[in-house]
């Protein structure tokens, strides 16, 4: 029973490990998404948003720089937690295409 309990409680911590690692891809994540990310607020991710219908999809992280709210300091802390590819095969989230504002 014990060896049970410590292997469930393993994984737990081990997934929130992965959880904590997942990078957000800032040319398909949605609204929540974006601001699920620690200096990302509801403006910054609405500012995103707006930027990338605008503009396209961003070429690099760098690019954020380009987006009001955003300097190069503030890139650089969020550098870590953010991308600019999907990973293989998890399509876009379904508010990224279509740009829905409430999502």
């Amino acid at each position: 029973m014990r060896k049970r309990l410590r292997v469930l409680l393993a994984c737990f911590a081990l997934s929130g490990l992965v959880q904590a690692d997942a990078l957000v891809n800032i040319n398909s994540a949605s609204r929540q998404q974006l601001e699920s990310v620690k200096g990302i607020g509801p403006k910054k991710a609405q500012a995103i948003i707006e930027y990338r219908q605008k503009h396209g999809k961003f070429k690099s992280v760098d690019e954020l720089d380009k987006v009001a709210g955003f300097g190069k300091k503030g890139v650089e802390q969020l550098r870590a937690r953010l991308t600019v590819e999907d990973p293989a095969g998890v399509p876009p989230a379904p508010s990224a295409i279509h740009g829905c504002y409430s999502c």
